[in-house]
C-alpha cells in the first residue's frame, strides 16, 4: 500500500508541478485568495459522494479553474487533469473515516482522499497553502526556492558519497583481481550503493516537484549517478553464490531497501542481507568473486556472453588465468571476442592495482 501511495504522489507531483497547467491555475487561486477543493478522478464511488452542483465536462484550462473556485463546492476532474467533469459539488466522504484535520476543506479532502483512492487537492483560504491528499499521505505543496535549497543539499551530500564509493569500489577492483576480497570489503561497497541509491531518490523526487525548474537538477543528478544502478546488480550477483543459500537478487535488494539509516551504517546488518555472514562470524572472511562486475567492464560484451563465461569458469581467478584457446570454448566466443576479453581483463586488472598501490 505505501509504494502505491508513494508512486500516486509521485504522479500527483508531476501533474502540479511548476510548468503545468493545474499549478497555473492554483497559483491564480492562491492569488484570489478563494480557496478550492479538486478530486482528480471519478468513478462511481467519486459520483456517489457528490451531491448538488453541475456538469462542466470542457477541457482543462487554469483560467477556468480559476473561475470555477470562486463558486462554493469542490471541483471534479478526470484523473489526467485534462477535463472539468463537475464544479460545486458538495461532497459527501463516510463521516466514519478518521482525520487529524480540523478545517472542514482539509477534513473533508482527507476523508474523500482515503475513501475513493484519488488524490485530492485542498486549497486553504485563510492559510495560503495547497496540500495534496494522496491516500494516506498529506503533502504541501512548496515554493521552487525552498524545493531548490534542500535539492542543492542533497546534491552536495551525494557528490560527497558517490566519491567515497569510488573509493571503495576501486579497491575492491584491486582486492578481487589480487583475491583477497573480504566480507568487510564487499559489505562497504553494497551499503555506499544503498546509500547513493536512497540520496539519489530523494533528488529525484525533487525533480518531479520542481517540473520546468527541476531540468538543471536532474542533468546534475544523471551525470553524478551514472551507472551505479547496474552496479549493484552486479556486485551482488558476485558474491550471491558465496553464501550457499537460496537468494535472489531481488531478495537482496528488497533487504537492503528495508534497512533503516541505523541498520545501513552497520557493516554486520549490511553482511546479513548478503546472506555472507551468519550469527557473529567475522567480516574478515574471505570471498571470492564470480567474475560478472569486471566482465561487464569490457566493452562491447554482450550480457549473454558475460553470463556464459562465468558459468564456464565459475569464478574471477579462473577467469584471468585462462588464456585465448580457453575463453575460445565457451559457446558464442570465436578468437576476436576471446582476444577481447583477454586484453580487457589484463587491463582491468593493471589499472586496478596501480590506482591501489601508486
Amino acid at each position: 500500500m505505501a509504494d502505491k501511495d508513494d508512486a500516486l504522489l509521485r504522479q500527483t507531483l508531476a501533474a502540479v508541478a511548476p510548468g503545468t497547467e493545474l499549478r497555473d491555475g492554483l497559483e491564480r487561486i492562491l492569488r484570489g485568495r478563494t480557496g478550492a477543493l479538486i478530486v482528480l478522478g471519478m468513478d462511481r464511488t467519486v459520483d456517489s459522494i457528490c451531491s448538488g452542483g453541475f456538469t462542466v465536462d470542457v477541457d482543462f484550462a487554469s483560467t477556468r479553474l480559476r473561475e470555477l473556485a470562486k463558486m462554493d463546492g469542490a471541483i471534479v476532474c478526470d484523473s489526467a487533469a485534462s477535463k472539468i467533469l463537475r464544479a460545486a459539488v458538495q461532497l459527501l466522504p463516510d463521516s466514519t473515516i478518521e482525520t487529524t484535520e480540523s478545517g472542514t476543506r482539509h477534513r473533508t479532502a482527507e476523508r474523500v482522499a482515503r475513501q475513493t483512492g484519488f488524490p485530492v487537492i485542498s486549497v486553504s483560504q485563510s492559510m495560503n497553502i495547497v496540500a495534496l491528499y494522496v491516500g494516506e499521505r498529506r503533502h504541501v505543496l512548496e515554493g521552487s526556492e525552498a524545493i531548490l535549497a534542500r535539492a542543492n543539499q542533497a546534491l552536495a551530500t551525494l557528490e560527497r558519497y558517490k566519491a567515497r564509493l569510488d573509493e571503495v569500489t576501486g579497491t575492491l577492483s584491486a582486492l578481487e583481481i589480487e583475491d583477497l576480497v573480504t566480507v568487510r570489503d564487499v559489505a562497504s561497497v553494497v551499503q555506499r550503493l544503498e546509500m547513493v541509491r536512497r540520496i539519489s531518490d530523494e533528488i529525484a523526487g525533487y525533480v518531479v516537484e520542481l517540473g520546468v525548474d527541476g531540468r538543471l537538477l536532474s542533468l546534475q543528478l544523471d551525470e553524478l549517478i551514472g551507472g551505479v544502478g547496474p552496479d549493484r546488480e552486479l556486485v551482488i550477483r558476485d558474491y550471491l553464490e558465496s553464501a550457499k543459500r537460496e537468494r535472489t537478487v531481488e531478495d537482496v535488494l528488497g533487504g537492503l531497501a528495508n534497512l533503516d539509516a541505523g541498520e545501513l551504517v552497520d557493516l554486520n546488518q549490511v553482511a546479513k542481507v548478503l546472506a555472507l555472514t551468519v550469527g557473529s562470524e567475522s567480516l574478515d572472511g574471505a570471498v571470492s568473486p564470480r567474475g560478472y562486475r569486471l566482465l561487464n567492464k569490457i566493452p562491447r560484451l554482450p550480457g549473454a556472453i558475460v553470463d556464459r563465461l562465468v558459468e564456464h569458469f565459475d569464478g574471477l581467478q579462473k577467469l584471468l588465468a585462462a588464456n585465448i584457446e580457453d575463453l575460445m570454448t565457451v559457446d558464442g566466443v570465436g578468437e576476436q571476442r576471446a582476444r577481447a576479453v583477454r586484453e580487457g581483463l589484463s587491463r582491468l586488472a593493471e589499472s586496478s592495482i596501480l590506482e591501489r598501490y601508486v
